[in-house]
């Protein structure tokens, strides 16, 4: 994508510098307007988008689909959720030529069975609304228990996951050994821990979000890991240029407004051949669930930013529910 005055544009230099751009949305202009390959959503952005009166009908088609399968006013309300999430994916894969991520039920995210069953019964609705599993990551919570729940999905079913919520190298670590297929570290909400919690000044050098997404992808190049790594929550410009080269970033509509009317050069700052020299050594942890667990809650940071990010989805949640429940009732 080229600017008017004909150079290209910063969106466009950080592709050609090596990394995916992922559109952060639920609004299907959007994902049209920056033609993105892949897109992310969140129970956060399909409770906003659910607010426009433009996506009333995918909220018919949950309310149709669930009433249609009966049970209790608890179990539609469940399958409406479920349909729901679907639809907007659906609706996504028609618009890009990748893969879009949907997010399990934040309130399963301490019970394995609980975020399999439910991961096996989105991708079964996919499927039969014509959307293969192979356009699908499922989005799960990076708590010991969601690892392992991804786990048994990628090596028992062939389902691709996508680990979110995910602030330390600890987790970064279960991931790998996982062979998840995608992480989402998140890279500007670590930053604000820090700046909340420490008396330090932070420039883009000393960032501990970006030193930890770093180290992560020199970690996982080194040691051949093939799961992809996603930033996520960027904010600014000279976080995106510190990690240019990242496998992929998934970025809000602010940012990639931005990023497509600049012409900021961007060069390719993390490369495999690099990580051989500032990768760590290997690290295990997948079965080890105490010693994960130690080495987890030994950061502060790690441990209330995922509370805190399940607490906030799990709350948006419990909101769509609602709506969802309401309709039905009146529908009933």
């Amino acid at each position: 994508m080229s600017t008017e005055n004909g150079g290209n544009s910063t969106l466009e230099n950080l592709r050609n510098a090596g990394t995916n751009v992922v559109t952060d949305t639920g609004e299907f202009e959007l994902i049209s307007k920056f033609k993105p390959r892949d897109s992310t959503t969140n129970p956060s952005l399909i409770l906003a988008a659910t607010k426009n009166p433009n996506y009333a009908s995918l909220i018919d088609v949950a309310i149709d689909y669930a009433k249609a399968k009966g049970g209790t006013i608890e179990q539609q309300t469940n399958n409406a959720a479920d349909r729901l999430l679907v639809e907007f994916g659906k609706r996504i894969t028609d618009l890009i030529p990748g893969v879009v991520s949907t997010e399990v039920d934040a309130r399963l995210s301490f019970d394995k069975k609980g975020t399999v069953d439910k991961a096996l019964q989105i991708i079964k609705l996919y499927e039969e609304n014509g959307v293969s599993k192979d356009r699908v990551l499922i989005k799960i919570a990076s708590t010991w228990e969601g690892i392992q729940a991804a786990r048994e999905l990628e090596a028992q079913h062939g389902i691709h996951c996508n680990l979110t919520l995910l602030f330390n190298f600890t987790q970064a670590v279960a991931c790998a050994e996982a062979n998840v297929t995608l992480i989402s570290p998140f890279i500007a909400r670590v930053l604000d821990w820090y700046k909340a919690n420490t008396k330090n000044d932070y420039n883009i050098e000393n960032h501990p979000g970006v030193l930890f997404v770093k180290k992560t992808y020199n970690y996982y190049k080194k040691h051949g890991y093939k799961t992809i790594i996603m930033g996520a929550s960027f904010r600014t410009l000279d976080e995106i240029r510190a990690l240019a080269g990242l496998d992929n970033a998934t970025l809000g509509i602010p940012l990639l407004e931005n990023l497509q009317n600049s012409t900021e050069k961007i060069d390719r700052v993390l490369t495999p051949e690099g990580a051989q020299k500032d990768g760590v050594d290997m690290i295990t942890l997948i079965d080890d669930e105490a010693k994960y667990r130690y080495e987890f809650n030994s950061d502060a940071m790690a441990v209330e930013k995922l509370a805190d990010g399940i607490r906030t989805f799990a709350k948006d949640t419990n909101t769509l529910y609602s709506l969802l429940r309401t309709k039905l009732e009146k529908a009933n």
